[in-house]
């Protein structure tokens, strides 16, 4: 137990820590020098943490308020949150966690299907989702644990390798694949973009007056995008007879709602600048460095890394993508409201990183257009699955699928909760 719990939390629950340590083996079975071992370990590890700074940065400093302001007008309804998941099955997950990426290796090694899940949070998170699913349907003991592991596993074979072509057509290579919960939401993007759109015809390279230059800028971008959006929000909530400095607590700070806002939209610009430049050096590093591993011991694999990885190739689908699903999810929660047990907001989150790798996909396979129509129709899907969802986590999980559920999340997880619902 003291061996599993160290291999747990300290280097599967470390996503630097594992992500490094994958480095550092795959510079080993290079036989790389010393020097070389010792500067890529810690180089990727230094790129993970950048990019999670830049993350945290956006979900935390830039994007909040609008969360916020959502959370006000339309407060959550509290589920019967009965388990603690993470506190009463930590061993349960953490067994699920292990033995499912010793079959993804297992698999790589022996099959066509040649991609490592390598996203460290998300090695814990899809275990997390499995396991309450089967605790809210009635499981225990080895089912519980079986039935977990067989879908973390299913998940972290089946999802990268569906990833993998739409991937190679944003980066025009094939050296990584994407491990993350986007994949329902990016792969329907996808194909509706080959059906009604053209390629040829992308986001970035919208045609932009010289004398709006600056707008090629990303950074300066989001920084506008955010700004006019926390300006809607801000007349949204005067209209509905909340006072914004109380709703973002800015008096509190002695300071107005230009001073929030500004703030706010330049720390987008900032979390985006920041997470770009991690991206850039840990694709640096990990993709040489895992050659090693591929040659040694998994011919042919590929490294299935965190979705930001695919923001720097299509920067305006991204921006595009997230406006365009916090519209039509706005929408569909109000045209929606009462059908579900659950009262639904606009998941910030998923709008932006699953909802925006979506549209970087259509606009891969269908230009603009695939992009937007991408984009509306995941944010549309997106309530559709928190809301059914909620039949099945309204008795552990419910209120953190409020924040970040709404795609493979949901979608695996009510399909284990409806089997687990028979088995049990």
């Amino acid at each position: 137990m003291v061996v599993l719990d160290f291999i747990i939390n300290e280097i599967f629950g470390q996503g630097a820590i594992f992500i490094a340590l994958i480095a550092m083996i795959g510079l080993l079975l290079q036989k790389k020098s010393a020097s070389e071992v010792i500067r890529g370990t810690c180089m990727t590890a230094v790129g993970f943490f950048i990019l999670s700074t830049g993350t945290g940065l956006i979900t935390g400093n830039s994007i909040d308020g609008i969360a916020t302001a959502f959370n006000t007008m339309m407060p959550q309804a509290i589920p019967s949150t009965t388990v603690d998941i993470g506190a009463q099955f930590g061993t349960e997950i953490g067994i699920v966690m292990v033995v499912a990426f010793a079959i993804n290796l297992l698999v790589a090694r022996f099959t066509k299907w040649k991609s490592v899940f390598l996203t460290g949070h998300m090695l814990y998170w899809f275990p997390f989702v499995f396991i309450a699913a089967g605790v809210d349907a009635g499981l225990t003991g080895g089912k519980l644990i079986a039935l977990a592991t067989v879908f973390t596993a299913v998940y972290m074979i089946v999802s990268p390798n569906l990833m993998r072509p739409f991937v190679k057509q944003v980066t025009g290579d094939d050296s990584f694949t994407i491990g993350h919960p986007t994949t329902c939401l990016s792969v329907m993007s996808g194909l509706i973009g080959k059906v009604i759109g053209n390629k040829n015809k992308s986001t970035e390279d919208l045609k932009i007056p010289q004398s709006f230059g600056f707008l090629r800028e990303i950074a300066i971008t989001g920084s506008f995008a955010i700004a006019i959006t926390y300006l809607v929000m801000y007349f949204i909530l005067l209209g509905n007879g909340y006072d914004p400095a109380v709703v973002w607590g800015y008096s509190e700070a002695s300071t107005g709602v230009f001073t929030y806002i500004f703030t706010h939209a330049i720390y987008f610009g900032v979390g985006i600048t920041i997470m770009l430049q991690g991206v850039r050096m840990l694709i640096a590093e990990i993709v040489p460095a895992f050659k090693g591993i591929a040659d040694k011991f998994v011919p042919d694999a590929i490294p299935a890394l965190d979705v930001p990885v695919i923001f720097p190739y299509a920067p305006n689908a991204l921006i595009i993508g997230f406006l365009v699903a916090m519209v039509t999810s706005t929408i569909t929660i109000l045209l929606t409201a009462g059908m579900f047990p659950t009262v639904i907001i606009p998941l910030i989150s998923t709008c932006f990183f699953e909802i925006g790798c979506a549209a970087i996909v259509g606009n891969a396979t269908g230009g603009v257009r695939g992009a937007i129509v991408g984009a509306a129709l995941s944010g549309v899907v997106m309530v559709l699955l928190v809301g059914f969802g909620a039949y099945f986590f309204n008795n552990t999980i419910q209120q953190w699928m409020l924040v970040y559920g709404g795609q493979d999340f949901s979608l695996w997880g009510i399909i284990e909760g409806f089997i687990a619902g028979l088995i049990a």
